[in-house]
């Protein structure tokens, strides 16, 4: 199974975990999974802003449909094809799906190549230091 982590968080906590990863890499010494697909949102609102419940029901779809062309992903989501193609513009600037030609005539065919997506949240209540001034830890 393929699953992309998306998570919020801090920044430079993520510089630090993708270095050690990249040196455990180098060095040979990850096990077998270690290959982790990771999507970082800068803070909730972001993740919120960019994860509509519209573009994970089409991401959704594509994964268990496997549509020829992005019209056939919008008529799968009975949705307008214009804005099916934003979403899926949107959706694989962030990695989440892939656009590869070759459906019928030339069309794009949206293609999603996670099995799942998996949220990470950390969302403090109590705010600990001056970094954690907003409660979504916004930049």
């Amino acid at each position: 199974m393929t699953t992309l982590h998306a998570t919020v968080g801090d920044r430079e906590q993520f510089r630090e975990d993708v270095l050690a990863f990249v040196e455990d890499a180098d060095a040979g010494d990850l096990e077998d999974g270690d290959d982790r697909a990771v999507l970082q949102f800068g803070s909730y609102d972001d993740l919120v802003d960019s994860l509509t419940p519209l573009r994970l029901e089409l991401a959704q779809t594509i994964a268990e449909h496997h549509p020829e062309s992005m019209r056939e992903a919008a008529g799968l989501v009975e949705r307008d094809v214009s804005d099916v193609h934003a979403d899926l513009k949107h959706l694989e600037v962030l990695g989440i799906l892939e656009l590869e030609e070759g459906g019928p005539g030339g069309a794009m065919r949206p293609i999603v190549p996670f099995d799942r997506i998996e949220m990470h949240i950390d969302y403090p209540l109590i705010r600990t230091s001056e970094s954690d001034r907003s409660p979504a830890n916004a930049d």
